[in-house]
């Protein structure tokens, strides 16, 4: 892909008209339109006021494919999440993301949840307090998982802990086939939305009974995806509201 294409591709993901990023880079839409055409290649001056403007790198920007990313990241999104009951469960080993899904699928089987409702969400968040040495000696790592509770569905199963998410606004953005080059597409995935949230002046706001990130795995017509919600604060436009019960 071509510098004046990865300029086009970033305008539209901004949902701008080339008048209003025109505006922006204080040019004219002519100008504009000659950039994205590669009949001219803007001033470095540009080039770096453009990279600041995107939230991208100047080397990206100018020499990498970036449309590429909108076949492995959607658009990010604002969405209100209902409030959730969820069970969760904590593990830190080597492989701790296995370990503890597994734990939660048994849980779920003992519980009758998988019964009750064989469709109920998983989902799960990186768990950050594992000393250095459990890092550094033993190579550990801490990861939570939880099952959604459905409204409706009563159990005093043990082995987990019992919560409450509170209705809360999270940034979301979603990963085609997550677990292709995982260490690479799902913590891009979380350096995406803090750009957009730095671009956007959001805010992260640590609040009690809310989930500060979490992720939601599922398959659709054979492809598997991944939701990451990143809870944001001072939010005055939602794209969508959504429910896990």
């Amino acid at each position: 892909m071509s510098l004046g294409e990865n300029i086009c591709y970033l305008r539209k993901q901004k949902k701008l008209t080339q008048e209003q990023f025109a505006e922006a880079m204080s040019v004219t839409r002519q100008t504009v339109s000659r950039w994205e055409s590669d009949e001219v290649i803007p001033e470095l001056a540009k080039l770096v006021d453009m990279s600041t403007f995107f939230s991208c790198k100047l080397d990206a920007l100018v020499r990498e494919n970036l449309s590429v990313q909108s076949e492995i990241y959607s658009e990010i999104r604002i969405e209100r999440v209902a409030a959730f009951h969820f069970a969760s469960y904590v593990m830190i080993s080597p492989n701790p993301e296995d370990d503890v899904n597994g734990y939660m699928e048994r849980w779920a089987e003992n519980s009758g949840l998988k019964a009750a409702f064989p469709d109920a969400k998983l989902i799960g968040w990186d768990f950050p307090f594992v000393s250095q040495e459990q890092q550094n000696r033993f190579g550990m790592h801490g990861y939570a998982a939880a099952y959604v509770i459905p409204e409706g569905f009563q159990t005093e199963c043990p082995g987990v802990q019992y919560s409450e998410n509170e209705e809360a606004d999270y940034a979301v953005i979603t990963i085609t086939d997550p677990f292709v080059q995982a260490f690479e597409r799902i913590p891009n995935a979380y350096k995406l939305i803090m750009k957009y949230l730095q671009a956007n002046n959001f805010k992260e706001n640590p609040q009690e009974n809310i989930l500060s990130c979490f992720e939601y795995v599922y398959e659709k017509e054979g492809v598997s995806y991944m939701d990451v919600y990143v809870h944001v604060d001072g939010v005055t436009k939602v794209d969508a509201y959504s429910q896990f019960n």
